[in-house]
């Protein structure tokens, strides 16, 4: 007997009304707690009549492998304890880069429940005290046990889907040029980012260096010229080159979250949950088509479905690029172009900032910076940051600003959130 479900949705609204970020990069003399407790206390300022964290009833921790990338586990009592929370519960979530997503997921429902009125949320990930090869390894154990034994890094999953991209839709690698120029022409204006560089400046710095050594000056047209060139772009896992990678990463992120009714408590400008969704995928062997994730399909159709709304009425959305192709097909996967359009949209400026539908803003994961754990309710922040009109420079300028979503992917796809956020 097949028994149709309920369609998903929350029996009591949930807002965001606080939230805060470490700055990202490689801080290898300094220590988890230290990036959290930058990010909690940047959150405890941004709630704009003021939190007790003592009304904090719970807590929800993405981490995705700290018990490898620093040798120390259990990472939720510790949190507890570093901000006060003792012996409220913490809770730790783990989805590969989405495990801090998840964390948000299961905060809104433990509000929209009824089990709580105040959650915290976030991740946190140190990954800098682990060899390039090590972090390799480490975050190789997100990949299936088929993708592991046949060799697969990050780096190839990635390439052989840009491979699969490219002979499908007839274009080649110079499509990713446009969204790593993209992504870094919005970085600069994110002071938490870790490369907060464009490629230009990446392009002049290179230039300068050669000038006070007094090596020959190299003569590149422009930022393509630049990273057509090997000996600044060299490849990683064809046709995955240098800078088409998110970097190693250390940070922490969090989000304070109440129920609906307690917004205004709190703040006078909430940004409310519209629409939340997740989904898994097939590991690569059985895909029946490597330039489409299913995880993210099957989110994007619940979190839409949960806000009554369509593709069409996002007005801008971080996504997971982790690689510059990765960009490319979410952008197809969550409808906001064709399938075969997203390399398209990003060549003609549509995703850049100043476009009809900016695509991270923040500078992405490619130059904001990727510290797993931490990623998920870092987007989320960036989102409630430009609905809010308090992202700075990157600021995007729409008249009515009131829509935005942030997509999260974890392991090879395995696991993705999508959540709709709106300021009513």
């Amino acid at each position: 007997m097949s028994i149709r479900a309920r369609k998903g949705g929350l029996a009591r609204g949930v807002a965001v009304v606080g939230g805060g970020l470490s700055k990202l990069g490689l801080f290898k003399d300094r220590d988890c707690k230290d990036f959290f407790a930058e990010a909690f206390l940047e959150m405890l300022d941004s709630v704009d009549r003021g939190v007790d964290p003592g009304d904090i009833e719970a807590a929800y921790l993405g981490n995705y492998s700290n018990d490898f990338f620093t040798g120390q586990a259990h990472w939720g009592p510790i949190i507890s304890d570093l901000i006060g929370l003792v012996p409220k519960p913490v809770t730790r979530t783990e989805g590969a880069c989405a495990a801090s997503t998840l964390a948000f997921r299961e905060g809104v429902m433990s509000i929209a429940s009824g089990m709580y009125d105040i959650v915290l949320v976030g991740g946190v990930e140190q990954m800098s005290r682990r060899t390039t090869d090590e972090v390799t390894q480490g975050l190789g154990m997100a990949g299936s046990p088929y993708e592991v034994a046949a060799g697969f890094t990050f780096p190839a999953v990635f390439g052989a889907t840009a491979t699969a991209y490219f002979a499908k839709y007839g274009v080649d690698r110079e499509i990713l040029f446009n969204v790593t120029i993209k992504s870094h022409n919005n970085a600069p204006f994110n002071p938490k980012a870790q490369f907060p560089m464009s490629v230009r400046d990446f392009m002049n710095a290179r230039m300068e260096k050669c000038r006070a050594k007094g090596l020959p000056i190299p003569e590149w047209e422009d930022e393509k010229a630049f990273l057509r060139d090997t000996s600044v772009n060299p490849p990683v896992a064809w046709p995955m080159h240098l800078f088409d990678c998110c970097p190693i990463s250390d940070g922490g992120s969090c989000l304070l979250l109440v129920a609906e009714e307690l917004a205004g408590s709190f703040t006078d400008a909430p940004i409310f949950v519209a629409g939340i969704g997740q989904g898994t995928s097939y590991s690569l062997h059985a895909k029946k088509d490597l330039t489409s994730y299913e995880a993210t399909v099957y989110a994007a159709k619940q979190a839409y479905q949960m806000a009554g709304m369509t593709p069409k009425d996002i007005q801008f959305s971080e996504v997971h690029d982790c690689f510059s192709m990765a960009e490319i097909i979410h952008l197809e996967d969550l409808g906001f172009f064709p399938p075969g359009e997203g390399w398209r949209a990003t060549a003609e400026g549509l995703t850049a900032l100043d476009g009809p539908m900016p695509i991270n803003t923040s500078g992405g994961l490619k130059a904001k910076g990727h510290p797993v754990g931490a990623t998920g309710t870092a987007q989320i922040l960036e989102v409630w940051l430009q609905l809010r009109g308090m992202a700075g420079g990157r600021q995007v300028k729409k008249p009515d600003l009131r829509i935005g979503a942030s997509h999260n992917l974890g392991g090879t796809g395995g696991t993705c959130t999508f959540t709709i956020l709106e300021r009513r």
